[in-house]
């Protein structure tokens, strides 16, 4: 049984989940910290997946491809495959090959994603577009200044994300999102956003699944980046109490999550697939 605080509704949004067929799943902080299942979550989506609405594990992770997740995952119980997973490195691929065309791009990113980015041509020197991707060692001040040089001669920037920090078991880590606030105001430029927040990162998703917004779930441990941009794009948006989550940044969200739950564990009582759920 549920107790009182476990499962909140909150939102305008907030109200019958019969009509979901699809769910919308973060991974780091949601199913998993520092790839460790957290508690509940293998059972929970199994449960999920067993009820019949469509699956698909978004992330904004861009330190390994869609097939390293897959394995990984698999590996510690989660019933998934590669086609489950959409990233924000290959997300980005796509908008390459729709918006810029055989642009000669340089990548600025923390693991090897090159697999996520077939048909990107990268290349080392004068891009016509800086790439930002996962930050890490290679977020130096050579590297950092080297882009800021590549924008003030006119290539445009790209990032997989704004994350500012993400939850490893080390506790709270800083991520490009950080550096990114400092390019754009240094090279007064603003960055082109393919990975969540941007609703085309959703929308990608959702296409992928065959299911409109309307009808579609988005779990996450970010209120702004994943539940919030969810809802603005048109999804029910549930945060969880786990990852990143900090009361004080729900606090001063810029909206209300349809939902807040203590963790992914508790998504099945919410869709009603483990009976009667207690809201406050």
């Amino acid at each position: 049984m549920q107790s009182e605080e476990s499962v909140r509704s909150a939102g305008a949004g907030a109200g019958s989940l019969a009509s979901v067929r699809a769910l919308l799943v973060d991974i780091d902080g949601v199913l998993t910290v520092s790839w460790r299942p957290l508690p509940g979550a293998v059972a929970a989506l199994r449960r999920v997946r067993a009820a019949g609405p469509a699956v698909a594990l978004v992330t904004n992770t861009t330190s390994r491809t869609r097939a390293s997740i897959a394995g990984t995952l698999a590996r510690a119980g989660f019933e998934v495959g590669e086609r489950d997973v959409l990233t924000a490195p290959a997300v980005t691929a796509a908008y390459l090959a729709e918006h810029w065309p055989g642009a000669r791009c340089l990548l600025l990113n923390s693991g090897d994603i090159a697999a996520d980015l077939a048909g990107v041509d990268l290349v080392e020197d004068d891009p016509e577009v800086v790439v930002l991707g996962g930050a890490g060692p290679e977020f130096d001040y050579t590297a950092l200044n080297r882009a800021f040089g590549h924008l003030q001669r006119g290539a445009r920037l790209i990032a997989m994300h704004r994350n500012l920090y993400w939850r490893t078991d080390a506790g709270l880590q800083l991520d490009s999102g950080a550096f990114l606030l400092g390019l754009e105001r240094a090279a007064r430029v603003e960055a082109e956003v393919t990975g969540k927040p941007s609703r085309a990162f959703f929308e990608a998703a959702l296409s992928r699944l065959g299911v409109p917004a309307r009808h579609a779930l988005m779990v996450g441990d970010d209120v702004e980046t994943d539940v919030l941009a969810a809802q603005r794009a048109g999804l029910t948006g549930v945060l969880v109490r786990t990852g990143k989550f900090q009361p004080d940044a729900l606090e001063q969200a810029s909206g209300t999550p349809d939902h807040v739950v203590d963790s992914f564990a508790d998504v099945p009582a919410l869709l009603g697939l483990l009976g009667g759920v207690n809201e406050s």
